[in-house]
């Protein structure tokens, strides 16, 4: 089956908005039990009642706007910011004594999610705005403020700051993370791109060359333009200019949950026998040692995994000769799956790895040892000259991602 994925961004920020919902409901409930609890510590009751329904009515009404940054409006802001003044200031009229007693205002700690909501949406220049103004209404309710009353108006002050910056140092992370993922995205699709150019375009550019060059003539001057066009190509594929496609666009910190949708009939199957895979490369000069059972890969995985034992093989014919003998041996692990390839060649000379990747010719940087890379796995290169050389891949069971 066809399964296509529906990618749901989501921001470091939904569980501050969550939290910040949950904290705004809360409070309002501990304002409207500080009223049932203690009708008779205000003069006026009927003041302190208008006012919390209005805030309980408020606070519920307005719990979307809180659920996300882009519903969050300066508007909305600045309205639930003037409930929570308002709120203040009233304090003194509902309860004549709040000034002496240095009590509790009407809407209590319900005032810090205001300043909390300018915390989150604005960073810590909107928090400290916020605070400002509910520190000028609690002095001013106060008229005399006492010691207790500058130090919660400082606690408020300095929380909400605190949360502000907290908050744009986390919304700066994300930026960067998802910058880095898209990097990292586009860096692996021009790798791939690379690699299937190197196994197919390439490999066709340097046997016409080779070849041209043997018969002469005008094939020679083939093979020639058929040189330079390799040479430019593989120029152009070291230098990281082959473009990324669009699907490497889509990678970021917030493209974190995926659900998979709309089964469709007739997909390919999840996985692939190994050993079908590297058949086709068995022959006279190519011996394929295998274990009598399945070696069941996911699909990308062993397709990856066998084109990176082509680009093996196809370094074999091209640098040991067509003379060379090959051996092919599939070893299959619980934990891993092994491949080796070895072949009578007459080795490589030491160094001449990085000096064909200094000259751009990626065979073994990009078709071998990028491929097992992305596949979580390894490859490793032993070969001394006059005996042959030896590719050992490996891939880990259940942890590739190509």
């Amino acid at each position: 089956m066809v399964k296509r994925e529906r990618v749901v961004r989501m921001s470091v920020e939904l569980p501050l908005w969550r939290a910040l919902a949950g904290y705004r409901v809360l409070t309002m409930i501990y304002a409207v039990l500080l009223l049932v609890f203690i009708p008779d510590k205000f003069e006026r009751p009927w003041v302190a009642i208008v006012f919390l329904a209005v805030m309980g009515v408020w606070t519920l009404a307005t719990l979307p706007q809180v659920s996300s940054a882009a519903r969050c409006t300066k508007p909305f802001l600045v309205a639930d910011l003037t409930v929570a003044l308002t709120g203040i200031l009233l304090t003194p009229l509902a309860d004549t004594h709040a000034q002496q007693i240095d009590g509790p205002t009407l809407p209590s700690i319900w005032t810090a999610g205001s300043v909390l909501a300018f915390a989150i949406k604005g960073g810590w220049r909107w928090a400290a705005v916020a605070s400002s103004f509910v520190a000028v209404a609690n002095i001013i309710e106060r008229g005399e403020p006492s010691r207790d009353t500058f130090h919660n108006v400082l606690l408020v002050w300095i929380a909400s700051i605190a949360i502000g910056y907290v908050v744009e140092v986390a919304r700066a992370s994300e930026r960067t993370l998802a910058r880095a993922l898209e990097i990292e995205a586009a860096t692996r699709e021009r790798e791939r791109l690379a690699r299937d150019i190197h196994d197919s375009v390439l490999q066709v550019l340097a046997m016409v060359q080779r070849r041209g060059a043997a018969i002469g003539g005008e094939a020679a001057d083939l093979g020639r333009m058929a040189g330079e066009q390799e040479v430019a190509l593989r120029t152009l594929v070291s230098s990281g200019l082959v473009p990324a496609t669009r699907a490497s666009e889509d990678a970021s910190l917030g493209a974190v949950v995926r659900t998979v949708e709309d089964d469709e009939p007739d997909s390919p199957p999840d996985e692939y026998d190994l050993r079908s895979l590297l058949a086709r490369h068995a022959g006279s000069r190519v011996t394929l040692s295998e274990p009598g059972a399945p070696v069941l890969l996911p699909a990308a995985s062993a397709t990856e995994l066998a084109a990176a034992v082509g680009a093996a093989l196809d370094n074999v014919r091209q640098h040991a000769g067509q003379d060379a003998r090959t051996w092919i041996l599939v070893e299959d692990w619980p934990d891993e799956v092994v491949v080796t390839v070895r072949d009578d060649g007459p080795g490589i000379p030491e160094g001449r790895l990085a000096q064909a990747e200094g000259e751009g010719r990626l065979g073994v940087a990009l078709s071998i040892r990028g491929r097992l890379r992305d596949l979580g796995g390894t490859a490793e290169l032993i070969s001394v000259p006059g005996q042959g050389t030896e590719v050992e891949l490996k891939i880990p069971r259940g942890k590739a991602h190509p």
